[in-house]
């Protein structure tokens, strides 16, 4: 069975522009994310 998810991800936000795209220790944080919900 195949399960589907939706992350939020905003990258016209005012106090952090392009955050989603935002590097974290080599990977954008979006990437990150995705990782985690994945297990």
């Amino acid at each position: 069975m195949r399960i589907v998810g939706i992350i939020p991800a905003r990258w016209a936000s005012s106090r952090f522009p392009g955050k989603p795209l935002h590097p974290l220790l080599g990977k954008p944080l979006l990437q990150h994310v995705f990782e985690r919900a994945s297990l």
